[in-house]
């Protein structure tokens, strides 16, 4: 049987068989850690004496907060700046721009080669053929000091875009239609690998917008057949086969809160808007700053309105400078952004208050991700367009007149309190907290105003006060809790926090129908017990007295005098689990 293009990728990186499922140590060629986990990586290497395994193979890139503008951010800079001077490791620092861009323009990663970060869209890598994946710091901190990390070889699914789009259609539509069909968990746990005559036609910037939105589908990756790479063979064994139409595709958009809630733009047309921003990993490239500048030569940004853009890196800036777009950009009345991720990080521009309705290029529009506004995805045309209109429209469809903007109503955040450090036994009983909900992201458990935060102590009281319904749970919740909830549990952000945010409430465990692809290791890499559970949320009550055996793989309802399967432990979850974490 032949071996698909992750299969190709890993086994040129590690000794053991390749087979889907399997658990191998996987060289890593780049190893990359940013500013709001760079810290924690120096923390982790630090406090358990471990040194570099090659500096020449390991990068700071200082991209979610490039103004520094933060100052727990600022002095998490400092301290990588200091162990970068110390280790002789290369620091792009806060004015070159997004790391993942960066090792892709300077040749640092390269086709058929590995890279991990603690960026959750390092597999934009798969642009170019490599393989990419996000991180939390522990992982990292294992990569610097070992050259390598874990991973469980991942089934694929084949990929085959039928069709080319409309002359109004860009690759961010193309992948909002991905969105569309696969859903927000469709590619949980597969590498994807994409295949038609329109993936031959892309452009480079064109794969990088598809590949960075894997995550938002659950996916591992989206690879990509590039010269150079690995080339699936063609009796390649995958577990789907999916074909995806796109013939004629015109214009989408994914409506507030969930980037997979896709709609045509014409169904939301005429929707008032207060601002828009371009740029991010998916869409700050050389192609996106002139197709904007084509919707804005010779017209103003609608009054009362913001544009901001944000070339992803500082060398694009700087082509934009030479080309005259920067020019176009600010006598449209749009705000420039030094180089960086933006609006996915908080503090920096791209932010929203509440109540403001905001069109973004950006792959994420999770609730509060952005502020507290509601947040559309779509094209950087689209956002342009939208913002000389005053309200959502398309770039072949301008106004006579702006619409006026919405009204806003500003919140007020909610915080809380105390945690208790958790033993490791390999059975524990305790109250059944049941969340009855799918797709529960990163910024829902630990919102991203909160990254610079490096104490585990402080991280239990901002538990779920983004999530709509559970504001109170840090308050209410008691150590040895047991954590029932849906499918694809910690979708989203690289961020180590939400995990260890459970760690310092002192939850015994989360049971889940399944958990994003990066929470999964941040948890098991931390000692965190998590295990998958089948349709339990309709037999569990809530506050139930429950006893989980990791082991056997049992929960045991004491309150309902049921007995449930669960999956136990894997040998190297119980392994990590007994000596307290990975490192």
């Amino acid at each position: 049987m032949g071996k698909t293009m992750i299969q190709k990728i890993f086994e040129r990186h590690a000794t053991e068989k390749t087979t889907v499922g399997t658990i191998i140590d996987v060289d890593i060629d780049v190893r990359v850690a940013r500013d709001f986990g760079g810290a924690n990586v120096v923390k982790n290497l630090q406090e358990y004496g471990l040194s570099l395994d090659d500096p020449s193979k390991t990068f700071f890139t200082f991209d979610c907060n490039p103004g520094g503008c933060d100052q727990k951010y600022a002095a998490n800079q400092q301290i990588c700046r200091q162990f970068a001077r110390q280790h002789n490791i290369k620091v792009f620092d806060i004015n070159a721009g997004i790391g993942t861009h960066i090792v892709i323009d300077e040749g640092i990663a390269k086709p058929g080669g590995t890279i991990v970060s603690t960026d959750s869209h390092a597999n934009i890598l798969g642009a170019i053929g490599a393989f990419g994946q996000g991180m939390g710091d522990k992982d990292i901190a294992h990569a610097w000091a070992h050259g390598k990390v874990w991973f469980k070889v991942p089934p694929s699914v084949k990929i085959t875009l039928i069709g080319m789009p409309s002359p109004l259609a860009t690759p961010k539509d193309v992948v909002l239609k991905m969105l569309e069909v696969f859903g927000a968990n469709g590619l949980l746990g597969y590498a994807g690998e994409l295949y038609g005559e329109y993936v031959d036609s892309l452009s480079l910037d064109g794969k990088i917008t598809i590949a960075s939105m894997a995550t938002e589908m659950g996916g591992i990756i989206l690879l990509f057949p590039t010269e150079g790479g690995a080339y699936a063979d063609k009796d390649a064994s995958y577990e789907q086969m999916v074909e995806v139409d796109i013939d004629g595709l015109q214009p989408l958009i994914a409506r507030p809160g969930h980037p997979e809630d896709v709609v045509s733009v014409n169904d939301v047309a005429e929707t008032p808007v207060d601002s828009g921003f371009i740029g991010s990993c998916t869409n700050g490239r050389m192609e996106d700053m002139r197709a904007v500048a084509m919707v804005l030569r010779g017209r103003k940004i609608a009054p009362g309105r913001v544009l901001k853009i944000v070339p992803s890196t500082d060398n694009i800036w700087k082509q934009c400078l030479n080309e005259g777009l920067i020019q176009i950009f600010k006598e449209a009345g749009a705000l420039v952004g030094s180089a960086g991720c933006a609006g996915c990080a908080a503090g920096q521009i791209g932010q929203t208050g509440a109540g403001e309705v905001a069109v973004s290029s950006g792959n994420r529009n999770f609730v509060g991700k952005q502020g507290k506004g509601d947040i559309y995805l779509a094209s950087p045309e689209t956002v342009a367009a939208s913002l000389v209109a005053g309200y959502i429209t398309t770039k072949d469809n301008f106004p006579t007149a702006a619409k006026k903007p919405p009204s806003t109503t500003p919140s007020t955040p909610l915080k809380k309190i105390l945690h208790q450090h958790h033993k490791a036994p390999l059975q524990v009983e305790g109250r059944a907290w049941v969340i009855d909900r799918d797709n529960i992201d990163t910024d829902m458990i630990y919102h991203n105003r909160y990254l610079a935060v490096t104490d585990m102590d402080e991280m239990g009281q901002y538990t779920f006060d983004n999530l709509k319904g559970y504001e109170h749970f840090a308050n209410e919740v008691q150590k040895g809790d047991i954590l029932i909830v849906g499918k694809n549990f910690g979708c989203g952000s690289s961020r180590q926090q939400a995990v260890d945010c459970f760690k310092s409430l002192g939850i015994a465990a989360i049971i889940a129908e399944s958990f994003g692809a990066i929470y999964e290791r941040n948890a098991i890499n931390n000692a965190l017990p998590i295990v998958i559970g089948q349709d339990l949320i309709d037999k569990i009550g809530n506050h139930d007295l429950l006893t989980v055996d990791f082991i056997a793989g049992k929960i045991a309802d004491k309150t309902r005098g049921k007995t449930y399967q669960i999956k136990p432990f894997s040998q190297v979850q119980r392994t990590i689990y007994q000596k307290g974490g990975l490192l």
